[in-house]
């Protein structure tokens, strides 16, 4: 036992000739004609020779390979197959459940069940914060001070992505313990309370004065003519951000002035409209400004589906729509760079709320101001009237284009 010493080791490397050289007791320093070198533990069992390969040299040094090698034939003696155990683990952890493995099979079952948009944003976070820290673990190895670590990690962004991606943990491990893929959750008993401190108070939502309106709208070229025109059709419409941002022109009726919104693109509809329920879109009429808006849009979509496409990353995910996050970065770096001394702060969503309350000052009456917004009516008025108010909502939004012209150009 122990013929062999480092120095012959490295000579042999340098030579380059292929060599199968004994340290003692089955251990077995080799060289392949490759260069490969390798330690091989050579053993008998139940009368038959094996081999097993330990690993190789340099990774695995001459007194580390006589260590492993001293447990192996320990076991070899209560006759386990080393060989047989170490092609057994392989299959083991080429079938393990790793957190990505883990978090596509919940993300695949949440398919129908979460709105398409709740999705996005998961697999985002996933992207972004988890899968390069423990992507490639297996489920099972996971502890809670790894998912706290992640966390504390996202916070240094905003302690709402990081709510966000403590809540994507909590469902991955929660769906691998109702799977049985994990027998314990770690994420159960970490509490945001706890690591992040109490949830902060919502936000007020903001409804722009036409003071502020007057500010605002000649300036916002200045955001880009892209987003300049999706600022003033999200006023001009009163639709949800995400409703524009997902919109395709083939939706678009430049001849009847109007816009359908597909209940798959409705806030609240987009699971009925996926589970075959009965859910009927919603048509917006365009006005005169607001069917300008939309062609000068047009124009900058250089044939894309969509109304708002990603255009400088077309190239490596197709024709794809804008995300939300990216307009509103655009809003915040507009309010600060331009009005942040003249008016209050602002979101794209803070636009349909402003709409809301301009509406109410054009004497736009309650029902038909809601109707406007795609609110339910509610009670029996949602069952017995099932009348859309279209035209009457024309008239309405044609009061507010006019009221957003005189403002953009007092």
């Amino acid at each position: 036992m122990g013929s062999l010493t480092d120095v012959q080791i490295k000579q042999w490397i340098k030579a380059k000739e292929p060599v199968a050289k004994a340290d003692g007791e089955g251990l077995t320093f080799t060289l392949s004609a490759s260069g490969r070198a390798a330690w091989i533990l050579r053993y008998r069992i139940a009368g038959k020779a094996k081999e097993k390969t330990l690993g190789q040299y340099p990774y695995i040094s001459l007194a580390e390979a006589r260590r492993l090698a001293a447990e192996d034939r320990a076991k070899i003696q209560l006759g386990v197959d080393v060989a047989v155990e170490k092609q057994r683990a392989k299959r083991e952890a080429a079938g393990a459940w790793t957190v990505k493995r883990l978090a596509e099979d919940y993300l695949a079952k949440s398919e129908g069940r979460l709105e398409q948009s709740t999705l996005e944003g998961q697999k985002q976070r996933l992207r972004d914060y988890i899968y390069p820290v423990i992507g490639n673990v297996n489920a099972c190895e996971v502890r809670p001070s790894d998912l706290i670590a992640i966390v504390e990690r996202a916070s240094k962004k905003s302690l709402h992505v990081a709510r966000l991606v403590l809540g994507v943990e909590k469902a991955i491990f929660a769906h691998g313990l109702g799977r049985h893929i994990v027998e314990s959750d770690p994420a159960s008993q970490i509490k945001t309370s706890a690591l992040l401190g109490p949830r902060p108070v919502a936000r007020t939502r903001v409804m722009l004065s036409e003071d502020e309106l007057k500010i605002i709208l000649p300036l916002l070229p200045k955001m880009g003519v892209q987003n300049a025109l999706m600022a003033k059709i999200l006023l001009g419409t009163a639709v949800r951000l995400g409703e524009l941002v997902g919109a395709k022109w083939e939706n678009v009726d430049f001849e009847n002035k109007t816009w359908f919104i597909p209940p798959t693109d409705i806030k609240g509809k987009k699971g009925k409209a996926r589970n075959g329920d009965d859910v009927r879109g919603f048509i917006v009429p365009l006005t005169d400004p607001v069917l300008k808006w939309f062609s000068d849009l047009k124009e900058l979509a250089f044939q894309s589906d969509y109304v708002l496409p990603i255009r400088s990353r077309k190239k490596a995910v197709g024709d794809a729509h804008m995300e939300a996050v990216t307009l509103n970065a655009a809003f915040n770096k507009f309010w600060k760079t331009y009005v942040a001394d003249k008016c209050q702060r602002f979101t794209p969503h803070d636009l349909r709320s402003t709409a809301r309350s301009h509406l109410s000052r054009l004497g736009v009456e309650l029902l038909i101001a809601e109707r406007c917004l795609n609110h339910s009516l509610g009670g029996l008025i949602a069952i017995y009237d099932q009348h859309d108010y279209l035209a009457e909502r024309r008239s309405a939004l044609e009061k507010l284009s006019a009221f957003l012209i005189r403002c953009e150009c007092p």
